[in-house]
């Protein structure tokens, strides 16, 4: 069974580890609605079904899928995938999903407070009830306890060192549809009582025209204690340059946990990527769901990739800079195995790989 904790992680000596540390196994779920993907969500299947399977050649991996497409998606996944019937109102299981923490003996999971992204406040879709209960689903498949941490916060919107640092940006932390009463001191308050970290790293803002109010997992990550990944461009005129110069200043003073200053990679973005008449004109047009417009920038990002054990998986589009991408990472990573997956269907519903999995620590 899986019990509600009253205590904090902090305080029985749990912590949030590192993406790049070992994980017994890693959580998706199956795209299905028509409103944010197109065609009735046929081509983000088969990219789903395609990171599923890079994925399970490292390591175990769980889908949720609804009731009306579990025989679909049990046809489609690879036979080592593991299928289990969950409700949830999209696939997007790095921020409904549970953050798991560890005392290096044993699991428990910090289940947060979703709003789609804002709520009722520049959210992406209502309702958000299912997504609230993905984290205690997956905890009670797992039978690990579970803390139920009073902040409105997703997955994508953090990530740590796995010694005491966490990197985040003040775009999303602070923006107002997420915690408006809570101060930036009460934040980081939360995030030290449940992921046991000391040190802050706030970013200003995210990758430009980010639909997750700058999620920083799609601008900057770590891929090794003291080493940072930073989406880049060099082209001035990009409001990206702006964004990321201006980051990179941040990175380049700060300090983490353990005194180190930062080594910065930069991933030049791909793109600029823009969405296609054809890709608009198939996404169901629904009251409450951000639309999917002609022309609409996308928040495309190498950075917004996932580790797994002896690899890290990571979005490709058919872009000039998919190749220069893949190998500046596996130069960083030389004791992993890189692999490019086609993701630009991922990115049209409004995120990426990083986005579209959830990390289980081994133990």
């Amino acid at each position: 069974m899986s019990q509600l904790l009253e205590s904090l992680p902090r305080a029985d000596g749990f912590h949030m580890p590192a993406e790049f540390e070992p994980q017994a196994g890693a959580w998706m779920l199956w795209p299905e609605r028509p409103d944010n993907w197109r065609l009735g969500a046929k081509p983000a299947q088969r990219a789903f079904a395609a990171v599923a399977e890079a994925i399970s050649r490292f390591e175990p991996l769980t889908v949720g899928v609804s009731a009306a497409q579990y025989r679909n998606a049990r046809h489609m996944l690879p036979a080592a995938v593991r299928v289990v019937e969950l409700s949830y109102n999209d696939s997007w299981v790095r921020d409904c999903g549970p953050t798991f923490v560890t005392n290096g003996k044993s699991l428990r999971a910090v289940d947060w407070v979703f709003n789609a992204w804002g709520g009722l406040e520049g959210g992406l879709y209502f309702p958000w009830d299912l997504d609230d209960l993905v984290a205690m689903k997956i905890a009670e498949i797992e039978r690990v306890d579970r803390y139920r941490a009073p902040l409105v916060l997703e997955g994508g919107s953090i990530h740590v060192d796995g010694q005491g640092t966490l990197l985040t940006t003040e775009e999303c932390l602070l923006n107002p549809n997420r915690n408006p009463d809570l101060s930036k001191e009460q934040i980081e308050g939360y995030l030290r009582d449940y992921l046991n970290v000391e040190q802050f790293i706030w970013l200003k803002r995210g990758v430009f025209n980010d639909e997750t109010n700058g999620h920083v997992d799609n601008i900057c990550c770590f891929l090794r204690p003291g080493v940072v990944a930073l989406t880049w461009t060099d082209d001035r005129s990009d409001p990206q340059w702006e964004i990321s110069n201006e980051n990179l200043e941040i990175l380049r003073s700060a300090r983490d946990a353990r005194g180190r200053s930062l080594e910065v990679i930069k991933l030049h973005q791909p793109g600029p990527i823009y969405i296609t008449e054809e890709e608009s004109q198939g996404v169901d047009a629904v009251e409450g769901t951000l639309p999917r417009q002609a022309g609409d920038r996308l928040a495309g990002s190498y950075v917004n990739f996932f580790f797994v054990n002896g690899g890290a998986v990571v979005p490709t589009f058919d872009d000039p800079w998919d190749a220069p991408a893949l190998a500046a990472l596996q130069a960083a990573l030389p004791e992993r195995k890189v692999v490019g997956v086609p993701a630009r269907e991922i990115l049209l519903g409004g995120g990426n790989i990083h986005c579209i999995t959830q990390q289980q620590p081994k133990v």
